[in-house]
């Protein structure tokens, strides 16, 4: 069995979208609670074995269309590098143990990962040809890492860090499929069928309200009397900049660049938009924890 084939297909370079989890317990101020983080840390190690477990299942359920693609077939099974049968045993254990692992760490945690596991399941066998539900599935993934970050240290979370997550998810998942488009033109439809239904033109539209919509809610998020209450504070709006700067960032590098296919990726090798991010952490903590 090819171990470094199955850790590749486990996609870790894509673990960065399971940080979302330490959102609550940044938010909550317990970041320095060394409990609370070492429960955390765990929790994003298990959502890490439980997302890579689905991109193993999304890639058997692929596998044709992904030998086709441009990019998808340097993958270990569409490449041939990994047998069906050993992905498939990868598949069961690691999606077992990782839902073990959620168990002991608590049962609401494991259950926010069980809902979050069927979900992607249920996408992958045939919830993501249904055009615009495909969209709101992939953002509700983002939003369920959140929740399940927030029962793992148990603590209530704002609806307005759910409502920005799920706005932020929805305009990283609409630019990825406008890069989609826009990389495989005419083919598009061939690698991924859902794409027939979309065009840039309409992804536009929707991108556009999206962003409006995302820095709408994070400003109200910052000035909000509940958000006041809790931090003491209304320096949080001092963050605005970074948040607008690094979403027009974005836009920018998917209209002009044509990047905009891997998300995490894009992050890390764009050094402004990494800068940014780094800044408005740093912003960020200076005015919850000083």
């Amino acid at each position: 069995m090819n171990i470094s084939a199955i850790f590749e297909s486990l996609r870790p370079k894509q673990w960065l979208k399971n940080l979302f989890i330490f959102a609550p317990l940044i938010f909550s101020q317990n970041v320095l609670q060394w409990p609370l983080l070492q429960r955390t840390l765990l929790g994003f190690l298990a959502f890490c074995l439980l997302s890579g477990a689905v991109y193993i299942f999304n890639d058997l359920r692929d596998l044709e269309e992904d030998k086709h693609h441009p990019l998808k077939s340097r993958r270990p099974l569409a490449s041939g590098r990994l047998k069906k049968s050993h992905a498939w045993i990868a598949f069961f254990l690691t999606g077992a143990g990782s839902l073990a692992l959620c168990y002991t760490l608590s049962p609401k945690f494991f259950a926010a990962a069980l809902v979050y596991f069927i979900l992607q399941t249920a996408y992958s066998l045939g919830l993501k040809h249904i055009v615009i539900l495909e969209l709101f599935i992939i953002a509700a993934g983002f939003v369920l890492r959140v929740v399940a970050g927030g029962l793992i240290i148990d603590v209530s979370l704002s609806p307005w860090l759910l409502i920005c997550t799920f706005l932020l998810a929805l305009f990283l998942a609409m630019s990825k499929r406008r890069h989609e488009l826009v990389l495989l033109e005419d083919d598009a439809p061939t690698h991924r069928p859902i794409l027939k239904e979309y065009s840039p033109l309409l992804l536009d539209q929707m991108i556009s309200v999206v962003t409006a919509s995302t820095v709408v809610a994070y400003c109200l998020y910052t000035i909000s009397d509940e958000t006041v209450a809790k931090f003491g504070t209304t320096n949080l709006i001092f963050t605005v900049p970074f948040v607008i700067y690094g979403i027009f960032r974005y836009l920018y590098l998917v209209h002009q660049k044509n990047l905009g296919g891997s998300p995490e990726a894009l992050i890390l090798k764009d050094r402004p938009l990494l800068m940014t991010l780094i800044l408005w952490i740093a912003v960020s903590a200076i005015i919850l924890y000083t």
